[in-house]
């Protein structure tokens, strides 16, 4: 008998289970992703009941003119009498989405609506779709600037490498809002977060450490940049053609800029090469990375390899060499998750009303998010779960009380 499948939208049920699966043969076996998806993964909800004339008369004429009339005669009010202070635009283009690459606006959007649901389900903020069919930098930013009356904050998502940088860059200046692009500065916080951890179980700073990272796009930059703000010993950065080094000349602005901050030894050549005693092992890149290049490491080294579903060293090798081994998957302990930072980043910058989201507040996030583990930290739990109901508030909490340090709260 084929099982029964709730639409969510409505009280109908669908009993054909190719058609809810979105298969064309029935033939077909079930496939619970395509039901789960059918209609939609979020909606729109009420918050204050509509029963009778009145409340339609508060909730709508003519009480509501009375708001809008205090809001144009003071714009702040927009913050206490609307949603605004409780929302973010998630903005993607749809040329990087997941591992799947440029698959355009619409195919991006159950993604976003995906993103959307862990706001609301880990950090209690509301959040808003927006897939644009544009991926022209300024149309990008004009659109984003035009929108921004409605929301709190903005998440870009899966905005493809190099124009991500310079669509937030300016965004950032055009915005008195937090403007945060999760793909890079989420992945940051979280793998600092554990490799904070990773270096304290092992007696060590993050001084002592010398990491190599395979991947020069946006999380690849946005990590590198971020470990050396946090005080890491050294890094260097590999992309397809080698370590990102001042010699070479096809470098992009922002790989010649990543150059002139990162790998302080020298190190020249391969990725492979820079391995060779090196502490710390972070892939956001893919690929493969041969098992004698993982075992020239440092001995007790670290090895974060995040690329999904295939991390860059599998951790069955990764094991015969490491005192501590990560990846992006929720089958395997240490789970390098960005679900574990952006929502609680934006609750906490919401909360206190911030114009922007501080290198400050991003470091407070990541050791926030380490101080949870607290005493139990353990070589297979350096990192929480993103189900661990103390991340949230814990992240929420140092970023507002950093946004009020930093001067960048409005409440």
């Amino acid at each position: 008998m084929a099982a029964e499948i709730v639409n969510p939208r409505s009280d109908s049920k669908t009993h054909d289970t190719a058609d809810a699966a979105g298969l064309s043969s029935p033939d077909e076996p079930f496939d619970p992703a395509f039901a789960l998806h059918r209609g939609g993964k979020m909606a729109v909800q009420a918050t204050v009941p509509i029963r009778d004339k009145d409340d339609l008369s508060l909730a709508y004429t003519p009480g509501v003119a009375k708001v809008c009339s205090a809001i144009a005669e003071n714009p702040e009010l927009v913050h206490d009498y609307t949603w605004k202070s409780q929302v973010v635009a998630v903005v993607t283009d749809g040329t990087a989405v997941l591992g799947l690459g440029d698959i355009g606006p619409e195919a991006s959007l159950p993604v976003m609506e995906g993103k959307a649901i862990l706001f609301k389900q880990f950090g209690g903020v509301d959040a808003v779709p927006i897939a644009l069919a544009t991926t022209d930098v300024d149309e990008i930013v004009d659109t984003v600037v035009r929108l921004a009356p409605s929301f709190g904050g903005v998440n870009l998502e899966d905005i493809s490498a190099p124009r991500c940088f310079e669509i937030e860059r300016k965004l950032q200046e055009r915005l008195d809002i937090p403007v945060f692009h999760d793909d890079q500065h989420g992945t940051a916080v979280v793998t600092l977060a554990a490799l904070r951890n990773a270096a304290k179980l092992s007696g060590r700073t993050l001084g002592d450490l010398r990491a190599v990272i395979s991947g020069a796009g946006a999380a690849g930059v946005a990590i590198a940049k971020f470990l050396l703000e946090a005080g890491i010993g050294d890094v260097a950065v590999a992309d397809r053609k080698g370590i990102v080094s001042g010699d070479r000349t096809d470098l992009t602005d922002v790989k010649r800029e990543l150059a002139e901050i990162t790998n302080r030894a020298g190190i020249t050549g391969s990725l492979e090469t820079a391995l060779a005693g090196a502490d710390v092992f972070i892939g956001v890149s893919g690929g493969t990375v041969p098992e004698p290049a993982v075992a020239s490491m440092a001995p007790g080294a670290f090895v974060f390899a995040m690329a999904n579903p295939n991390p860059e060293v599998h951790p069955d090798v990764a094991h015969k060499y490491a005192a501590v081994v990560a990846t992006g998957r929720s089958d395997y302990p240490n789970q390098i998750n960005n679900v574990l930072a952006f929502p609680g980043i934006f609750a906490g910058a919401l909360q206190v009303r911030a114009s922007r989201i501080t290198e400050g507040m991003k470091i407070a996030a990541a050791n926030a998010l380490a101080d949870v583990v607290g005493d139990e930290l353990a070589a297979d739990y350096v990192i929480p779960s993103p189900f661990d109901e103390r991340v949230a508030p814990a992240v929420t909490a140092a970023v507002a009380a950093a946004a009020r340090a930093e001067g960048v709260a409005r409440r």
